[in-house]
């Protein structure tokens, strides 16, 4: 009674005011409106750089490259169960969308439709506002990208989805089946040239661009004519094959797709490759690939996302140099190259490493494709001046990840191991470190950060793909054009003329390894071409012996490091169970059951 007459007295305060008063006109001063913000371009822009901070990045603690063969984190949390098949619909492991190390929620079944959602509800309420204009067709191709982007996650990751393209409302019928992959990859496709229609040639590289918009369709059209989609057969007697491969329709008109698309953002003429592909010398090839990921942007950007290291102070915050630096100098070590990778960068002539060669498995780490030395960090690489609390121990700044062998025969381990005297918990198990992002002038901690922005998208991506469409047409000269722009600018020599059929392609697949490795494509290559079971076999690294009173080393191969296994089922991830709960129309991928 008391609250009733409360109100009443406020009521009859109000009325005083006068009818023709605007008291109760007066808008939040905090919030605005659905009708004022799609009435207003700024409001409207505002909604929508809110959809490009979903975007996921690559500097996670754990990153993808652990979950395939290219690194291992040194700490395992939870990068194991996925190398190990041992993911389920209850479980993703560090893929999981409430994992505690990194944003990965952003490339979840639920992060990932929270945010088509968000295009979605964009779409309806743009069109019901009337504005037109270069400034809202613009927004509509940054929207268009942003869908097609959160799709091309879920497909990789799932294959066919089901397809929304309205925002729920809590009114609506949720329950719907999963699209099939070929449905797909067709609104993908869709949304990606929608976009490039109405998107600016060149601009701020942090927002879609026409180019950004095709080299999305490149991708994608890229994965959808690959093995892995071609066939359901290895999934045995799956009954629902369309919701993982295509069932009809040509594969050679699917790479022809491919190519099509790559060689589209090639005639743009908009990019071209960091640094030129004629290195003056072996240590300019390897700089320019070095400051490739070290700037704010350079001619071969397509797409950047950059980060607000002001408003996220978190310890998991992007931090590369922190996260991957080498123990020894009192950084984390998180995510070290396993042998496998640093075994499959070539000689510096073409030809392959092998431990098997005497010549080459005394000196290791001479005579490698320029490209090692700016990614890896290995045994005796410099680095640069040790922190106070290491400087005296190494006054040269070399990293250190061997043993030496004392007078009285015991062994002290290096300042960069496992069982050195800085931070051990962080030491590598391979023997390596990674060199690629890190900028060695920032001096790397918890509160110093290195601002450069993730490469979402890069020119030499699109010419890979290009080149691998042109190898699976049949046309080898072309893609022999354009894997040597990749391997000269490297500083690397041309690809053998006489060289064809699998062996070339098996050439492309490590050119393209090398290139991209820590880029997030690895993962998925594994899978598309459908050879998972063949590399991701248990992580091998080095050990180093030094001599008493020498400083050459041994080297030997370090066999399982970490366990790894496969079982076709990780060709996808699973449907979370919660997920198959809430909507009984969704078919579960094979193997999950």
């Amino acid at each position: 009674m008391k609250q009733i007459i409360k109100i009443y007295v406020i009521f009859l305060a109000l009325l005083a005011t006068g009818c023709n008063d605007d008291f109760l006109d007066v808008a939040p001063l905090d919030q605005f409106s659905d009708v004022a913000v799609w009435q207003d371009p700024a409001l409207i822009t505002s909604f929508v750089n809110g959809i490009y901070l979903g975007q996921h990045h690559g500097f996670q603690t754990e990153m993808l490259s652990s979950v395939c063969d290219e690194s291992m984190d040194v700490w395992d949390w939870e990068a194991k169960p996925v190398v190990n098949s041992e993911i389920s619909p209850s479980y993703l492991g560090v893929l999981a969308p409430n994992h505690w190390t990194g944003d990965y929620y952003n490339i979840s079944w639920d992060g990932l439709y929270q945010k088509i959602r968000s295009c979605n509800l964009f779409f309806e309420n743009i069109e019901k506002s009337g504005l037109e204009g270069d400034e809202i067709d613009r927004l509509k191709g940054d929207v268009y990208f942003l869908r097609a982007s959160f799709y091309t996650w879920l497909m990789s990751f799932h294959g066919g989805v089901p397809l929304i393209d309205e925002a729920y409302t809590p009114t609506d019928d949720f329950l719907i089946p999963r699209n099939t992959l070929a449905e797909t990859v067709n609104f993908i496709v869709a949304d990606c040239d929608a976009a490039a229609a109405l998107l600016p040639l060149s601009g701020d590289k942090a927002k879609a661009t026409k180019g950004a918009a095709l080299t999305l369709k490149s991708k994608v059209l890229l994965y959808a004519a690959s093995d892995l989609f071609a066939s359901a057969s290895w999934a045995g007697s799956y009954e629902n094959p369309e919701l993982i491969s295509y069932t009809s329709g040509s594969q050679a008109d699917r790479w022809q797709a491919a190519k099509d698309a790559a060689k589209d953002v090639i005639d743009l003429g908009v990019y071209s490759l960091y640094g030129g592909t004629s290195p003056a010398s072996t240590q300019v090839a390897i700089d320019n690939y070095i400051n490739i990921f070290i700037n704010y942007g350079n001619e071969e950007d397509i797409f950047l996302s950059f980060y607000d290291h002001a408003k996220n102070t978190n310890w998991d915050s992007p931090n590369v140099g922190l996260f991957n630096g080498p123990n020894g100098w009192e950084t984390w070590g998180g995510n070290t190259p396993i042998g496998q990778l640093v075994d499959a960068y070539e000689m510096a002539d073409g030809s392959k490493f092998s431990w098997s060669n005497p010549s080459q498995s005394a000196a290791p780490y001479e005579n490698r494709d320029p490209r090692f030395y700016a990614n890896i960090l290995y045994d005796g690489a410099y680095w640069k001046p040790r922190p106070s609390s290491t400087a005296g121990a190494d006054p040269t700044g070399r990293i250190q990840t061997g043993s030496y062998i004392q007078a009285d025969g015991s062994s002290k381990p290096g300042l960069d191991t496992r069982q050195g005297p800085v931070q051990d918990w962080n030491g590598t198990y391979t023997g390596y470190y990674t060199r690629k992002f890190i900028d060695p002038a920032v001096d790397h901690g918890p509160t110093t950060m290195q601002k450069y922005p993730w490469r979402q998208m890069r020119y030499a991506e699109v010419i890979l793909n290009y080149a691998e469409a042109c190898l699976e047409l049949g046309e080898e000269g072309e893609a022999k054009t354009y894997i040597n722009m990749i391997r000269n600018r490297a500083g690397m020599p041309d690809v053998p003329a006489g060289e064809t059929g699998d062996v070339l392609m098996e050439r492309y697949r490590n050119e393209r390894r090398i290139e991209l490795s820590y880029e997030q494509h690895r993962y998925f290559d594994i899978r598309r071409w459908m050879i998972a079971e063949d590399v991701l076999t248990p992580a091998e690294g080095v050990t180093i012996i030094y001599p008493f009173g020498s400083s050459t080393p041994t080297y030997s191969v370090k066999e399982d490091i970490q366990p790894r296994k496969w079982e076709n089922k990780s060709y996808f991830l699973p449907i979370l169970s919660n997920e198959l709960n809430r909507n009984n129309q969704l078919i579960q991928n094979p193997g999950y059951n």
